[in-house]
């Protein structure tokens, strides 16, 4: 957090406000160019191949590529998505959010040149365009037909909400409540399961495109419950508050001390840490918030 905190005040000022809008305005030319003339898109893939041979464009237009074919529950999807992102932006700040939204294309786009190299690698050299020599035409399809795209970018934006509002209520199907962490729950286990029972294509798809939610995941999680030192904190108040004393109205959570061990003792409750956790004076300024 610190590493993030520095790149904020250095390059904040670079970070692109309301980009969920301008991810669903790049899907909305992409539609049209399907409309317009569908042999376009080809031209849009991200091919490490042909980037290689001088196309460079290709690093950027796929992103113009919709990451469904167009219909009403499309909008709708979309619009959902971009609600999320608009709520994300709000709540982490811009330059986070671009930096979530925009290190997950980064790592899409490593993820086709390392699957481009594991095809090198098996097949002996640089394989001709849609001539892989040794490769099934599954893997093939994921390097030169859209397998890299931005619909677990997309996925990645919902699983970010539901870490961030995980009881948060949506309506599933309309109208059945349910918070966001069980639908997190549930699409983290299917992604998860298509993982390890997909493909070697799949599953370069699936890790680079959700390293970023793996990254934002392992930040932020408080590892302070599992420290050692916690631990025995924890277990030492713990019998000290099962002790027989008598009758107390209070207790320090650290040093167990009650106003029997002294009448000038004072107590007072810290407002930041997670719980009712009382303290005397000796450590209320000085104890480890329990978070």
């Amino acid at each position: 957090m610190k590493l993030l905190n520095k790149l904020e005040r250095k390059f904040g000022r670079y970070a692109i406000r309301n980009i969920s809008l301008i991810l669903i305005l790049c899907y909305a030319a992409g539609y049209l160019f399907q409309i317009m003339n569908p042999n376009i898109i080809l031209l849009l893939y991200l091919n490490p191949y042909l980037i290689l041979r001088g196309q460079v464009w290709r690093l950027f237009t796929w992103i113009l590529i919709p990451p469904e074919s167009f219909s009403f529950f499309t909008l709708l999807m979309l619009y959902f998505y971009y609600s999320l992102g608009t709520n994300l932006e709000r709540t982490w700040g811009t330059f986070r959010y671009n930096l979530y939204l925009l290190s997950g294309m980064l790592f899409t786009a490593l993820g086709s040149f390392l699957l481009f190299g594991y095809i090198c690698l098996a097949a002996g050299e640089v394989p001709a365009e849609l001539s892989l020599k040794g490769m099934d035409g599954m893997l093939a399809g994921y390097m030169y037909f859209g397998g890299f795209s931005t619909y677990y970018i997309n996925m990645s934006i919902f699983l970010a909400y539901a870490m961030t509002f995980p009881n948060m209520q949506v309506l599933l199907f309309f109208f059945v409540p349910i918070k966001v962490k069980v639908l997190g729950i549930i699409y983290a286990l299917m992604l998860v399961f298509s993982f390890f029972t997909s493909g070697v294509g799949a599953q370069f798809v699936i890790g680079a495109s959700l390293l970023n939610t793996l990254m934002f995941f392992l930040m932020t999680r408080n590892y302070r419950r599992v420290d050692p030192r916690e631990i025995h904190r924890r277990r030492t108040y713990q019998r000290q508050v099962k002790m027989p004393r008598g009758v107390t109205k209070h207790k320090c959570a650290i040093c167990g001390r009650t106003e029997l061990d002294g009448e000038d003792l004072e107590f007072r409750f810290c407002s930041k840490c997670n719980g009712n956790y009382e303290y005397c004076k000796e450590h209320l300024f000085t104890h480890q918030h329990v978070q």
